[in-house]
């Protein structure tokens, strides 16, 4: 089978070199010229663990191939995969569709033959219909049949989800179209990966409700990690016996600073934003949203308490991506923390193994950047640990104290143990550790 798939960007060039790897002859175009001769050659524009490998090899064994020629990449292809952005738009918080819905019309007019048209990027309910409605205006003369295939991707390990997901949601009204991708996703079939075949309109808002509602669980650990520093409990015990409930499960149960990353902040925006338009609102979501906000604000108002006076001090901050094992800036907790420190006056040193080109034109110039971790902590008077990266976890405390002037440890991923800390003379807090 061959398929193209419409960007070239995060998911869709995961997506990409996993069905490559499946066996499927997979055609990736994209608007870019620069980005096309990059791949083409082998150089990754993301950092994802294992992707510049797998992109590699199937570039050599031809069943993966990088394009301009949106006409060219159509032909003979079963099925078509959006995977361009739906990014908030600017002032009401709804997903912004217009990359979409130009990329249908585009394959549409081009087509030359029949051809099932797949949304892999994140849309909000009625999405499909409204392609549906596009393509059949645009292009009467051609079959062309909409499914939704929605992704589960989690950055630093999106290769293992693809290839080894927990489910694979299709949402069609075709039989042409359930064939077509249960055919794409036989490789899954060996290990009984379940798959859910429904409508569209159910399929979109399955990944708007997962991602929602693990935004709220995160959420709701964090305030309850507050709660614990007022009573004196332990956050990780709390989430241990949370967790081991099987109704509950042990996963996004950590505190931290806030969640961030590409899906989170906008897909919760866009569900709440979705939900108020159909006359049913999802308040819990909206509370999250807004608390979720307020965290951010909040780490960085402890920060500045924890310093007393902190106009002068200098402050090495650890860890600049809003997750480990990614270069992802977008809505990380140190795009709210990092400039309030800043305008109080403390002077800000940081680290981050992959991020950092990518922080440096999103944070205040006035940050200044280290090449590792103790170079970043040399001379500060307190350490702000933001990313679990394990090199961070992996530092000792006898020479984080050594490189220190001060012995703040403010630790907002509890990735540090505590005891080993104090032990060692530093002022050790963690979050909701009581």
């Amino acid at each position: 089978m061959r398929i193209a798939i419409i960007g070239a960007g995060y998911v869709g060039l995961v997506s990409a070199a996993c069905f490559a790897e499946f066996g499927t002859d997979v055609v990736a175009v994209d608007a870019d010229a620069a980005k096309v001769e990059a791949l083409s050659a082998g150089r990754i524009p993301i950092y994802e663990p294992g992707l510049d490998r797998l992109v590699a090899e199937n570039v050599k064994d031809g069943r993966l191939t990088f394009t301009t020629d949106l006409k060219a990449a159509l032909r003979e292809a079963a099925a078509v995969f959006l995977a361009v952005g739906t990014p908030s738009r600017r002032g009401d918080g709804h997903a912004d569709l217009s990359y979409v819905f130009a990329a249908a019309e585009q394959a549409a007019r081009e087509a030359e033959a029949p051809f099932v048209l797949v949304t892999k990027s994140t849309v909000p309910v009625g999405t499909g219909a409204k392609l549906r409605e596009l393509v059949a205006r645009v292009r009467p003369d051609l079959d062309i049949v909409v499914a939704s295939n929605p992704e589960f991707l989690r950055e630093g390990s999106a290769i293992g989800d693809f290839m080894r997901p927990d489910r694979v949601v299709i949402g069609a009204d075709s039989d042409r179209a359930f064939a077509v991708l249960r055919r794409l996703y036989r490789p899954l079939y060996l290990i009984e990966t379940p798959i859910i075949a429904t409508s569209i309109e159910t399929a979109e808002l399955i990944k708007y409700a997962a991602n929602a509602f693990l935004a709220t669980k995160v959420t709701f650990i964090n305030e309850i990690a507050d709660l614990c520093e007022r009573v004196g409990a332990d956050v990780h015990d709390v989430s241990r016996g949370m967790g081991l409930d099987g109704r509950i499960g042990r996963k996004f149960l950590h505190p931290g600073p806030g969640y961030g990353g590409s899906c989170f902040p906008k897909d919760t925006l866009a569900l709440a934003r979705t939900a108020r338009d159909a006359g049913a609102p999802v308040t819990l979501v909206e509370a999250t949203i807004a608390a979720n906000e307020a965290r951010k604000r909040a780490m960085a108002e402890r920060m500045l308490a924890l310093l007393g006076a902190p106009a002068g001090k200098r402050v090495a901050v650890l860890g600049l991506a809003f997750k480990p094992e990614t270069d992802d800036m977008r809505e990380a907790p140190s795009l709210a923390i990092l400039p309030r420190l800043v305008s109080a006056g403390v002077e800000v040193v940081a680290f981050d193994p992959v991020a950092m080109p990518n922080a440096r034109p999103l944070l205040p110039a006035a940050v200044s950047y280290a090449g590792n971790a103790l170079a970043a902590a040399e001379g500060a008077d307190a350490v702000m640990l933001l990313t679990e990266w394990n090199e961070f976890r992996a530092i000792t405390p006898e020479r984080l104290k050594a490189a220190m002037r001060g012995r703040l440890i403010f630790d907002c991923r509890n990735a540090w143990d505590p005891l080993a800390m104090r032990e060692a003379g530093l002022d050790y807090r963690g979050v909701g550790r009581g």
